[in-house]
């Protein structure tokens, strides 16, 4: 179907992307009393061997079909609760899995909303010209308690710009963080420096290797505590909370894997660590050509990590949508929401659209893609539609006539809308184009949701000399628009 506004023609295609409480994962479920989690293990373990047997014949059965190994679930989640109690029972193998099974739960990761989308090539296709391409898009997923993660879609986009997608895994899975990861010593001077607490702990950093283990840092941490000084009780507390504060960087800097064999859609990005445990939030992913110094193509993603007080942006990292590394920003310009990462460096450095006031768009450029500072004013908002705030909707877009960079406005009565500006090729920060109106606005049908009169991208991509949209309506559910790149630039205001 075609609608036009007044600037250009827009074609959304009947495909629309809707929440499914059918996709489960499981959680680690506990009630968090000591006495009450005594009380679960006395009552499983007055239950004669056939019983036990009975119950957890039932149970597998009921989930086993629901999760792909639920009997490991079950056992790991066993060995969980177990080290919270006392308990000097030796249990059998059946009574480990029924009683894991209790200290389990099932979480609708996408009951709510399907929202905020992104787009970019397959890793099979990047060096593949063809007239249908094979894509990769990211949703923000919504169950209950407003919890976000990521989950994605594998799809097709034809010559004309319509999106094909593959059938939904029936099983999707979350996976545990990746045991004793490795990190950079310099990232992790780089933000105790930039929290005010790198004195602290100077010397547990002087005794790691440029590259260290979580086990190797918990090392250093002891062999400092042993030290006399900290005896004093006001530095040893200034001491302590500088630790923490070590330690938190440490935890929210993980990596996740899952097998090669488990499909994309299956995949999903679940809060790991307590920075993000209220959300992960907005992934932008972008195909980095060249990345990450190795010479290799690398998709990068930054998303916002919340955790019920606080917002932050952080970074993932990957090659394969298999194996992930997410690490903090770093940085006073890496405050805001929404930053976007442009596709390729520009004259040696990495660059970023950012929003770092809440308000305005901003550029910034860095030797480190971790590291950010120095925030440089892109663009305020202009015009009416826009006049609340602006941001971006997803990584520039790289062309012949410059960098297409869409944005979003915020206008009247709360109501987001979708145009673009077009950036110097090898000066970024000059805007060369724009659209002085929003070329995607919430229609009619698109309008009711959990958050009303809102249209938002995390990113688009060119085919075919068409650019393809996927788009959020009302912060519940997603849609594709498609138009032809010529109409776009015809309608734009050049300077």
């Amino acid at each position: 179907m075609v609608k036009s506004n007044n600037l250009i023609s827009i074609q959304k295609q009947l495909l629309h992307f809707t929440p499914d409480d059918s996709r489960v994962v499981t959680r680690f479920f506990t009630p968090g009393n000591l006495k009450r989690i005594e009380n679960i293990f006395d009552r499983i373990l007055l239950l004669s061997d056939k019983e036990t047997a009975q119950i957890l014949k039932k149970t597998i059965n009921s989930f086993s079909k629901r999760h792909r190994n639920i009997k490991r679930i079950f056992k790991d989640n066993f060995d969980q609760i177990n080290q919270e109690i006392s308990f000097s029972t030796d249990f059998t193998l059946d009574q480990k899995l029924l009683i894991g099974s209790y200290f389990t739960m099932e979480y609708s990761i996408e009951s709510a909303a399907l929202f905020n989308p992104s787009v970019v090539i397959h890793p099979e296709q990047i060096e593949t010209e063809s007239d249908r391409i094979k894509v990769l898009l990211s949703f923000r997923a919504v169950g209950e308690g407003h919890i976000s993660s990521i989950v994605f879609r594998r799809g097709i986009i034809k010559s004309n710009g319509e999106l094909v997608v593959q059938k939904n895994s029936a099983l999707v899975e979350r996976v545990d963080r990746i045991p004793d990861p490795s990190y950079h010593k310099n990232d992790f001077s780089l933000k105790m420096i930039e929290l005010g607490v790198y004195h602290s702990v100077a010397k547990i950093l002087d005794n790691l290797l440029e590259e260290f283990t979580f086990a190797e840092l918990k090392e250093s941490i002891a062999e400092f505590r042993k030290k006399k000084e900290l005896k004093h009780k006001k530095i040893g507390r200034t001491c302590e909370e500088a630790i923490d504060t070590l330690l938190w960087l440490a935890n929210a800097n993980y990596e996740i894997k899952f097998s090669p064999d488990l499909d994309i859609s299956a995949r999903v990005i679940f809060p790991v660590s307590n920075n993000e445990i209220k959300g992960v939030e907005d992934a932008r992913f972008v195909l980095f050509k060249n990345g990450n110094g190795s010479g290799k193509n690398v998709y990068y993603a930054t998303y916002t990590a919340y955790n019920g007080f606080k917002a932050l942006p952080q970074l993932i990292e990957t090659v394969d949508f298999c194996h992930f590394k997410v690490s903090v920003l770093l940085g006073e310009g890496s405050k805001g929401k929404g930053m976007a990462i442009f596709p390729r460096k520009i004259k040696g450095k990495y660059v970023t659209i950012s929003r770092n006031d809440n308000e305005n768009l901003y550029i910034m450029f860095s030797n480190n893609i971790k590291h950010w500072e120095t925030p440089i004013l892109l663009k305020p908002p202009s015009f009416y539609w826009e006049f609340f705030q602006i941001g971006n909707c997803g990584s520039p877009i790289e062309t012949e006539k410059g960098w297409l960079l869409l944005i979003h406005g915020v206008g009247p009565v709360r109501t987001y809308t979708i145009s673009a500006i077009l950036l110097d090729l090898e000066d970024p920060t000059k805007v060369i184009g724009l659209l002085n109106e929003p070329f995607l606005i919430p229609s009619e049908e698109e309008r009711n949701g959990y958050v009303p009169n809102v249209v938002y991208s995390c990113g688009a991509i060119i085919h075919k000399e068409m650019l393809i949209i996927p788009y959020a309506m009302a912060d519940s559910r997603s849609g594709i628009a498609s138009l032809h790149l010529q109409d776009l630039f015809n309608k734009m205001i050049y300077y």
